[in-house]
């Protein structure tokens, strides 16, 4: 896209208000009638401009002319909410509501917040579709509208095992029975350590290895909470091989963990945590090429952890401010 036609995403102000009431109103009143009908033009200049001062909101322009906005919605803690999310009629699926989006998706970030929420109205599929593809869950209904969720995905720096091991008890607290983990990264990554802090804060019995040669082992817990299954899916080929491991017998029970599981351990259930570990510079591999990273090597280098949601059960749950904190 040329600097001439390169959308332009903004904060908006109350003084933006009344271009904002405009696109609303041109926007929902050129959707199919509904019943009830939306209350979208309802908004004036007033309404809007407070909800500006108050929340805040997202005006797009292309050239300086007008072209999508949307409302922002502070009234639940951690969260932000997205109210009439609208494009001009007459320039639709040009990528503007793509492009607000992701800025909104960057401003839940900046505020501190651990997702996104807003209604969609069950009778415009498209609408559904669009929010569904953007990985936005269902979560909710009441009368015509469909709440859909999503929370933000992080990464943080961590530059020792100890810190690794920390960051996977913060996590401990958030975790129960059915919930599955899937961890990714090279060789000597911190994969088995951060297991063995995850092990530690859960209060399972150890000690937490890395399963290679046994590929799954159950740690039950000590505490009267659900065991750990530690699974390592390095020397398997498909997914029949990891059907072959009976791991559906178990999921609902325990804390799932797996290591090298990605494209494998997914079809386990709808909701799962993806946890990428990657080393910031260079360290030694084992010349052997041995799978087992609990050993950490003393000349141990920043890792950078990537922890991203998958699925309904992670929305509205905490998990950014519980890890960044």
């Amino acid at each position: 896209m040329s600097p001439s036609n390169a959308l332009n995403v903004i904060d908006a102000r109350p003084e933006h208000a009344a271009m904002i009431v405009d696109i609303i109103h041109r926007s929902f009143g050129a959707r199919p009638v509904l019943d009830p009908p939306t209350t979208a033009l309802d908004e004036t200049v007033e309404s809007v401009a407070e909800t500006l001062r108050t929340a805040g909101g997202l005006l797009v322009e292309r050239r300086g002319l007008p072209m999508g906005a949307l409302l922002f919605d502070e009234s639940r803690p951690g969260q932000l909410g997205l109210r009439r999310v609208c494009v001009d009629p007459d320039i639709q699926a040009r990528g503007v509501a793509s492009a607000m989006v992701g800025v909104a998706e960057d401003t839940a970030e900046e505020r501190g917040k651990d997702g996104i929420w807003l209604n969609v109205r069950e009778e415009l599929p498209e609408t559904v579709k669009f929010w569904s593809r953007r990985l936005y869950e269902p979560v909710g209904r009441q009368g015509p509208f469909i709440e859909f969720g999503k929370t933000l995905w992080l990464a943080r720096e961590v530059p020792t095992p100890e810190e690794m091991q920390g960051l996977a008890a913060r996590l401990a607290p958030l975790l129960h029975a059915g919930d599955l983990l899937v961890l990714s990264g090279d060789l000597g990554a911190g994969k088995t350590t951060f297991t063995q802090g995850l092990g530690e804060a859960l209060g399972v019995r150890g000690p937490v290895t890395s399963p290679t040669f046994v590929l799954a082992r159950t740690h039950p817990s000590l505490v009267g909470g659900p065991p750990l299954v530690h699974v390592d899916a390095y020397r398997l080929g498909d997914l029949s091989e990891i059907d072959d491991l009976d791991l559906d017998s178990t999921t609902d029970l325990a804390v799932t963990v797996v290591e090298w599981g990605d494209g494998m351990a997914e079809q386990l259930t709808d909701s799962w945590l993806h946890v990428k570990i990657e080393v910031r510079g260079p360290r030694p591999i084992d010349p052997l090429g041995t799978p087992h990273d609990g050993d950490v090597p003393e000349e141990f280098e920043p890792r950078v952890v990537t922890i991203k949601p998958h699925g309904p059960r992670w929305v509205g749950v905490p998990l950014r401010s519980t890890l960044l904190a």
